[in-house]
């Protein structure tokens, strides 16, 4: 009977272990301050020039066609540093002293697939995570599986690829795959 204890130990410890690891970690970087690219569409507001402030879209290039001084290039740039980038380029030659201010008007989309039943391109709204985006496409098929999810993201010029629970926080480019279960 002794044996019989000490053999469910050494088989239930290990998998005891196991459930006290809750540590999870993600190589997909969590961002800081949100960058540009193509697809968000920017209200640039020019004191003092009503003319050219409006609202313009970056291009899949990464670049703001600007009036008076053409494309202006603000991929990878905060919306500070975009108006910055603006007001330089007004600034050589066009306006004297420009001030510029650079906010999102609308974020580039995410994307949805899988399980899901509605899978698509939908608008972005800061803060979302997994959870929120499944909702947006409609909820889970009956298919899904309900634990995890699958994120495509562009990290530089590279894209990475991660398997993440569903509070994991999404941003605008990303692909989520929702996976079907087996069983």
């Amino acid at each position: 009977m002794r044996w019989l204890q000490l053999a469910l130990l050494l088989v239930l410890l290990p998998l005891a272990a196991c459930s006290l690891n809750n540590a999870k970690s993600y190589p997909l970087e969590v961002r800081g301050p949100y960058t540009l690219d193509g697809g968000d569409i920017l209200r640039v507001t020019v004191y003092g020039d009503d003319s050219l402030s409006k609202t313009y879209k970056v291009d899949d290039d990464g670049t703001v066609s600007f009036p008076l001084v053409g494309p202006v290039p603000v991929r990878g740039l905060t919306t500070s540093e975009a108006g910055g980038a603006l007001a330089a380029a007004l600034a050589d030659g066009f306006m004297r002293n420009p001030n510029v201010s650079v906010e999102i008007d609308t974020y580039r989309p995410f994307f949805i697939q899988g399980a899901v039943k509605a899978g698509g391109q939908f608008a972005y709204v800061s803060g979302m995570t997994v959870r929120a985006a499944i909702s947006t496409a409609g909820g889970y098929a009956d298919t899904a599986n309900r634990s995890r999810a699958t994120i495509y993201r562009r990290v530089g010029d590279q894209m990475q690829k991660n398997d993440v629970d569903l509070d994991f926080p999404i941003y605008p480019g990303d692909t989520i795959v929702i996976a079907e279960r087996w069983l």
